[in-house]
């Protein structure tokens, strides 16, 4: 499959800015079954410096200041991009992938070989996701068992958080500990994403936060609606002499084509689209639209 990506980011402020600094993870990554194949970025005012480099995950970031007074700031971001990842799920039901248990991961990651030491790095603590919580290992704990297969208790761990977790897009703020969302069992894509990453790291495992897009399909008979799909987030849990493997607590299911990958880190405050520091005494509204077609 090959998808055309429109993603716009708009704000706009009551009272002038003066300068603005902003850092875009907006650049789709070559990763696994994806291929960028063509990508533009365009900012409104023009940005008086603007430069992109690799950050240490190895996801593109565009950093770029306005330096002129201004009412709003867009950004909008076209991409072209070649999707396969349907095709490596044969390779789940190998004996890589599923007869790999818990004890077999944990005593692999004692290795220094470079891939395992890469992977060790989603073992520890960040930003938004602290070992603080007894109540998400013993969530976890429900699905890791010593002797179970890693995968099949990752797939039963998305697919519990998908029954027990309501979507909720008016009770969760990027700011919102996951300790309340755990507590209160609802959020947002986001959320969801984090509190899997907050449970596979509390039995020792690695796991990664996945920032992209997915593709949504219209009920029948209705037309696709411009600006309706939407940025998405997963999880990825890495199992030693196997690889990463993806899964979405929100729709319960291992990504295919659909799920189209930006970047990846330890959660949300490695890979956001759009940050930055605003100088400037008012208040701002945020717009953002994301439309997803596949190539004709």
């Amino acid at each position: 499959m090959i998808f055309n990506v429109t993603h716009i980011t708009q704000y706009d402020y009551n009272a002038p800015v003066s300068y603005c600094h902003n850092i875009a993870t907006l650049r789709p990554r070559a990763s696994k079954g994806q291929e960028l194949l063509d990508y533009v970025i365009e900012i409104s005012p023009e940005p008086a410096e603007i430069t992109e480099r690799r950050d240490f995950f190895g996801n593109y970031i565009t950093r770029f200041s306005i330096q002129t007074e201004h009412r709003n700031l867009k950004v909008t971001t076209k991409s072209k991009i070649k999707r396969e990842y349907a095709k490596y799920h044969q390779s789940f039901n190998s004996e890589a992938c599923k007869n790999i248990t818990m004890n077999d991961a944990l005593a692999a990651l004692q290795s220094v070989d470079a891939e395992i030491l890469d992977a060790k790095q989603y073992v520890l603590e960040s930003i938004f996701i602290r070992r603080t919580d007894k109540a998400i290992r013993d969530y976890a704990e429900l699905s890791f068992k010593g002797d179970r297969s890693v995968f099949e208790a990752a797939y039963e761990l998305m697919q519990r958080i998908y029954t027990d977790f309501d979507f909720d897009s008016e009770f969760s703020t990027i700011s919102t500990p996951i300790e309340e969302v755990m507590k209160e069992k609802k959020g947002v894509c986001q959320d969801f994403a984090q509190i899997a990453i907050a449970c596979i790291r509390s039995v020792g495992l690695p796991a990664r936060y996945i920032s992209g897009y997915i593709e949504t399909l219209p009920a029948p008979g209705k037309e696709k609606l411009i600006g309706a799909d939407a940025s998405h987030a997963w999880f990825a849990i890495y199992i030693p002499g196997f690889g990463w493997v993806d899964f979405d607590p929100t729709n319960n299911q291992i990504p295919k084509d659909q799920h189209i990958v930006v970047g990846w880190g330890r959660d949300y405050y490695d890979v956001p689209p759009l940050k930055g520091v605003v100088y400037g005494s008012g208040q701002s509204k945020l717009k953002v639209a994301v439309d997803i077609a596949a190539a004709v």
